[in-house]
């Protein structure tokens, strides 16, 4: 009973959540871009939170770009068109009666 209990408050919080989620899902698919400052002190890179906060002086403001995410893609589209069915692949094999005489042949002049 506590799994279904768990289950059901998850299933809340995300409903509760879904069109952030899904939003943030649909821009890590398309590549992310985002504002970053480096301290000239430090060197070190931090995002920036808030744009006021930042000291030009004291620091250099680049965007950085993320990449697209096929898994965020791929899971998308599975979840909105369902995922493509798999093609059933048709294999004919040939079979040689010959191929076992000429093997066995082969294997008994390795051995001399």
């Amino acid at each position: 009973m506590a799994k279904e209990t768990a289950r059901e408050l998850v299933r809340q919080k995300i409903t509760e959540s879904l069109q952030p989620l899904i939003d943030a899902q649909v821009s890590n698919a398309q590549g992310l871009k985002y504002l970053v400052y480096r301290d000239k002190t430090s060197g070190k890179f931090e995002r920036v939170k808030d744009l006021d906060a930042v000291d030009q002086s004291k620091e250099t403001i680049e965007v950085w770009e993320k990449d697209p995410s096929v898994q965020a893609f791929t899971d998308l589209m599975n979840r909105a068109l369902d995922k493509p069915k798999e093609q059933v692949q048709e294999v004919a094999l040939a079979f040689d009666d010959g191929l076992l005489e000429r093997l066995d042949r082969a294997k008994k002049l390795s051995r001399i």
